[in-house]
C-alpha cells in the first residue's frame, strides 16, 4: 500500500542568487487532498565566490561545467546534511532538490540544473529525488514551469498564483486545463542595479520608487518579442544577459530611473498576462516583498485582489512544491503538466538516487 504521509526535505536554488533554500516539509493526503506543513526552513546564502560563478557559468565550457556541476553537487550535498544535523531531523523520506539553472534553452533542447549529480545522495546520506526538468525537455516541452500543479494542488483556492522571482511567472486553470508560463525577468534585473550601487537587493522597492520612468526604455522593453509569443514558453539568464541587459545599458541614465522603468515594465507585463482582471492573485516570492512593485501591480490590476501569504510561504513556496514533485514521482504519478510545458504529454519528472 502507498503510504499517505511523507516527511520531506524540499530544496531550491532560484535564479536571483538569494541561496539555497532549504524546507523541512510534511505532506498528507486525506480523502484526496494534499495538506502541508512547513516546519523548519532557512535560506544559506551564497560567497561572493559562488555568486560569480553562477553568474558567469552561462558562459562556461562544457569541461567548466562538469567541474562546477561537481562542486556544486558537494556544496549542495554538504549544505543539506548540516541543515538535517542542525535541526535534529530524522526518519527522512527523501530529499527533494531542485538544484541550480545554468542553462535553460528548450528550444535548443537544453536545460542544466546542477547539483544533481548521483553523489549527492552519498553526501548527504538520504534518498534524493532531483533532476525534475530534463525529462520534460526530452519530450518537446519548456522544462519550465514546474510549480503549477502544486499551485493546483496546494493553493487551489487563488484564481492566479503569481511567483516574483528571478523571473515572474503565473499559472491558472483554463478550461480544466492548468496553465502556465514565464511573463519576463523580475530580480534578476532589479538585483543586478541594486548591487551596483552595493546592495544585495533594492528593499522594499524604495530606490525604485525614487527614480523616474524613462518613456522610451519602457516602450522598447514592452516591444520585446517574447511578450507576444504564446504560451508554454519559458525564460532563463541568457535572456536576461543577452537582450534586457543590453537594451537598458544603452540609455545613459541615472540607475533609479533603471530600477522605475523596468519595475513599471515588469507591473506592465503582469497585467496583460492576466486574462481576467477580477480575480484573486496569490503572490509569493522575494518580490512580494517590494511594496513599490506590488503598488504598481496593483495599479494595472485595479479589480483584482492581491493575496500575500505567510512569511514562510513567500519565501519557501518552491522548495514546498519541489518537495511536493518529489513525492509524486516516489509515488510515480504524474507531477509534470503537458498543459504547461507543451510537452508531448503528461509525465512523472524526476530521477532518484540512493546513498552508496
Amino acid at each position: 500500500m502507498i503510504q499517505e504521509k511523507y516527511n520531506i526535505i524540499g530544496v531550491m536554488s532560484g535564479t536571483s542568487l538569494d541561496g539555497i533554500d532549504l524546507a523541512h516539509l510534511n505532506f498528507e493526503l486525506i480523502n484526496g487532498k494534499w495538506n502541508f506543513q512547513i516546519l523548519e526552513s532557512e535560506t544559506i546564502g551564497y560567497s561572493q565566490e559562488w555568486i560569480d560563478q553562477l553568474k558567469n557559468a552561462v558562459g562556461f565550457s562544457k569541461s567548466e561545467l562538469l567541474a562546477l556541476n561537481k562542486k556544486y553537487t558537494l556544496l549542495l550535498g554538504n549544505t543539506i546534511s548540516d541543515f538535517i544535523s542542525k535541526h535534529h531531523l530524522e526518519n527522512i523520506d527523501a530529499v527533494c532538490s531542485h538544484g541550480h539553472t545554468i542553462l535553460h534553452q528548450p528550444q535548443n533542447g537544453i536545460t542544466l540544473q546542477i547539483g544533481n549529480l548521483p553523489e549527492i545522495a552519498t553526501i548527504c546520506n538520504q534518498k534524493v529525488v532531483c533532476d525534475f526538468r530534463i525529462q520534460d525537455v526530452e519530450l518537446g516541452g519548456q522544462g519550465a514551469p514546474l510549480v503549477p500543479i502544486g499551485d493546483r494542488l496546494l493553493f487551489s483556492e487563488a484564481d492566479y498564483c503569481l511567483n516574483l522571482g528571478g523571473f515572474s511567472n503565473v499559472s491558472f486553470e483554463e478550461n480544466g486545463n492548468r496553465i502556465a508560463f514565464d511573463i519576463s525577468a523580475v530580480n534578476t534585473v532589479l538585483n543586478f542595479y541594486a548591487n551596483q550601487l552595493g546592495l544585495e537587493y533594492d528593499d522594499k522597492g524604495k530606490l525604485s520608487s525614487s527614480g523616474k520612468i524613462n518613456s522610451e526604455l519602457l516602450k522598447k522593453l514592452n516591444a520585446l518579442e517574447f511578450y507576444r509569443l504564446s504560451h508554454p514558453k519559458s525564460l532563463g539568464f541568457e535572456f536576461v544577459r543577452e537582450i534586457v541587459l543590453p537594451i537598458i545599458e544603452s540609455y545613459e541614465i541615472s540607475i533609479e530611473d533603471k530600477l522605475a522603468t523596468f519595475t513599471e515594465h515588469i507591473a506592465i507585463q503582469i497585467g496583460l498576462a492576466l486574462p481576467n482582471k477580477k480575480n484573486k492573485l496569490f503572490i509569493t516570492g522575494g518580490g512580494a516583498y517590494n511594496n513599490f512593485l506590488i503598488d504598481r501591480i496593483q495599479y494595472y490590476l485595479t479589480e483584482t485582489s492581491l493575496i500575500i501569504p505567510k512569511k514562510k510561504i513567500i519565501e519557501f513556496k518552491e522548495a514546498l512544491i519541489f518537495g511536493l514533485l518529489g513525492v509524486l514521482k516516489l509515488r510515480n504519478e504524474i507531477n509534470t503538466l503537458s498543459s504547461v510545458t507543451g510537452a508531448s504529454r503528461d509525465h512523472s519528472s524526476g530521477k532518484i538516487y540512493h546513498p552508496k
